[in-house]
């Protein structure tokens, strides 16, 4: 095992190094020149010019690309325009704030959707099922900023339990932190429950039609006791790999719901940055979420060996 995982890592590098191309020359070749979004489009050509030159913007993108993947290597994320600091603290200053709205999406997704996957699979047919797949196709087909906008209606404006938006420090104040978490955290859990309800639902009517499961029926257990100790476990395995690409897109995807909720995560620091053309801070982040979601998948066939003796990584 400890094999296969840095056999994994050093294969990362690869996709890294893929992606941070990726992005610098996308974001290098649409309109807008970050001279221009720093002096105004007022400012003199001539010292637009002289803007363009000391930021390193007169010279071939290939050129640009290799120093700052030089420098990328040696840890360095190279400075923000915008907010004049280097770009590892400004992602270090912010990404707890999104690895936190993540987690706490991720796990309250998990407490909504485990118990009513397995409940709408074992009242399969019933008005349960029935209840339980309306509730998992509405939680899925409803936009995520939409529903961050009725959540805040309702619970913000009307009867005012949370705040509308901001952020509070966890360290100073957990109490206000939760809150303003709240309403955030709920947008994210509803949409990914929506969708792990119906994989894990599916995932244990696949393996109750199994013949060890009629086996273990007909010995006289439990129908409780065979689905939780039988199917559960094996259903796990297509359940665990949704939870990682969708943590994986929570992490890329908690732009939108940042910027509704003013959240300073790593999501609201790229908005601002690609509105200033601060490229560095953006390929910075990017860089950031790809290693992130590749260490999730990492995660997960890990975990795979764990859930089932019968997976072995030579």
């Amino acid at each position: 095992m400890t094999t296969y995982i840095l056999r994994r890592l050093v294969h990362m590098l690869p996709v890294l190094l893929l992606v941070s191309a990726i992005v610098f020359f996308v974001f290098h070749i649409i309109p807008g020149d970050m001279a221009v979004a720093r002096l105004g489009q007022g400012a003199d050509p001539q010292t637009i010019a002289v803007m363009r030159h000391a930021m390193g913007l007169d010279r071939p993108l290939w050129v640009q690309y290799l120093d700052w993947l030089g420098a990328a290597l040696r840890g360095d994320l190279g400075n923000s325009y915008l907010n004049d600091q280097p770009v590892v603290s400004l992602i270090l200053q912010t990404l707890p704030a999104t690895l936190e709205l993540a987690i706490l999406g991720m796990l309250l997704a998990l407490v909504l959707s485990v118990p009513l996957g397995v409940l709408s699979a074992y009242r399969s047919g019933t008005w349960i099922d029935h209840l339980g797949r309306f509730l998992a196709l509405a939680g899925f087909c409803i936009p995520r900023y939409w529903l961050a906008v009725l959540l805040i209606l309702a619970f913000a404006l009307n009867v005012q339990w949370f705040p509308v938006s901001g952020y509070a420090d966890f360290t100073a104040d957990p109490v206000s932190n939760l809150k303003h978490a709240a309403l955030p955290v709920l947008s994210l859990a509803i949409t990914v429950a929506a969708i792990q309800m119906r994989f894990l639902r599916s995932s244990l009517l696949d393996v109750i039609g199994q013949d060890y499961v009629r086996t273990a029926r007909a010995k006289g257990l439990a129908a409780q006791a065979v689905l939780v100790r039988h199917a559960l476990k094996n259903a796990l395995i297509p359940f665990v790999t949704v939870i990682g690409l969708e943590l994986g897109a929570l992490l890329g995807g908690l732009v939108v719901v940042e910027q509704i909720f003013a959240w300073p995560g790593i999501g609201w620091l790229m908005i601002q940055s690609i509105d200033a053309r601060d490229y560095a801070t953006v390929q910075g982040i990017v860089l950031v979420i790809a290693a992130g979601v590749v260490l999730i998948n990492l995660a997960v066939d890990v975990l795979y060996a764990r859930l089932d003796p019968r997976i072995h990584y030579a």
